[in-house]
């Protein structure tokens, strides 16, 4: 699922700018020649993820076939799979729709292996983060909360985003399978704490880059590859753990790290519990999310799938629809007659 990026809800109900372009933080840390002699990148690199090679982007299902795939969930107990298309209505870009711009996104080994990337993720998450955490959640968050328990009950809404939008949208309960980018969890110790705090104190730390802040961010929310003079900004500092002086990193999962397992069997769980499973705003690309659909399959479950663009489980979908997810959130909603 795609969109064009919009502007987010501010915190008292107004528009707000772009939200940040998350993906961007975690792209690969490549040395600028600026920096002096140093490793070309952090560890290693991963291929560049876009929109997808000849996919079709923008058809929409007929009413027809919509409608029979809310016929096919009504009544039943459902487990939902969401992915970053659920979020392009509050401004934060996918990885794979007709938009999303070409980036090799960063390994754990990169981060966890070389202090420049850490500079690199942390000086660029730094800058987009009053932006990111201005984001509110947008009609399609909305309005699949608004269909459980009116027309289905909902077993668990399992997530790949990090954004909190859907808890924060009414949606209960929810699994964060990847984490919340809210949270920061040092690697040694375990132990969890604010983004907001750290953020505030990496402004401390850091007071040239407080003062450009603004500037800065503006910069980086128009450029599509992201904020060349953060990426030069080698010298910016980050603190360790407080507790115990471990690497502290954004409790999410990274690329070729593994989902915590606890979190993955409470996901297992919930689909367990449901006898029909419904992916959102998922290309299914890993197999992070890919995995619940199988298990979908093996149990016999029914899989509705609504996206904009092609899905890996396209062929063993039971009923396939195209399209924006707000729009066809809206068309359930107003066919079931739910209560908003």
């Amino acid at each position: 699922m795609t969109s064009q990026p919009s502007s987010a809800p501010g915190p008292g109900g107004g528009r707000a700018g772009p939200a940040a372009d998350v993906g961007r933080w975690f792209s690969t840390a490549t040395r600028n020649p600026l920096d002096g002699p140093g490793p070309t990148r952090g560890g290693p690199r991963l291929p560049a993820w876009g929109p997808m090679e000849g996919a079709q982007y923008g058809h929409r299902s007929t009413d027809a076939e919509i409608d029979a795939a809310l016929e096919l969930l009504r009544g039943r107990e459902v487990a939902v799979l969401t992915g970053a298309g659920m979020s392009t209505g509050s401004g934060l870009p996918d990885y794979r729709g007709r938009d999303a711009v070409p980036r090799s996104p960063m390994t754990y080994q990169e981060f966890m292996g070389h202090d420049l990337a850490r500079r690199r993720y942390w000086a660029r998450s730094t800058v987009g983060w009053e932006q990111f955490r201005g984001a509110r959640p947008g009609p399609a968050h909305r309005r699949l909360a608004a269909l459980s328990p009116d027309v289905f009950e909902t077993t668990a809404v399992i997530t790949q985003n990090v954004d909190g939008l859907h808890t924060e949208a009414g949606s209960d309960p929810v699994i964060d399978l990847h984490g919340r980018l809210d949270r920061v969890r040092c690697q040694q110790c375990e132990a969890l704490s604010s983004r907001l705090a750290l953020h505030r104190r990496m402004l401390a730390m850091n007071p040239e880059l407080a003062a450009r802040l603004p500037q800065l961010a503006a910069d980086a929310a128009q450029a599509p590859d992201g904020d060349a003079e953060v990426d030069r900004t080698s010298s910016f500092r980050y603190p360790p753990c407080p507790l115990c002086g471990g690497i502290l990193k954004p409790d999410v999962v990274f690329f070729g790290e593994s989902a915590r397992r606890e979190v993955v069997s409470s996901a297992f769980a919930a689909l367990e519990e449901a006898t029909a499973l419904l992916v959102l705003g998922s290309s299914l690309t890993v197999q992070s999310g890919l995995r619940f659909v199988r298990a979908a399959g093996r149990a016999g479950m029914p899989v509705v799938i609504l996206n904009d663009g092609p899905t890996r489980a396209d062929p063993v979908a039971t009923v396939r629809v195209h399209g924006r997810l707000e729009d066809l959130l809206e068309r359930w909603l107003s066919r079931a007659g739910a209560r908003r």
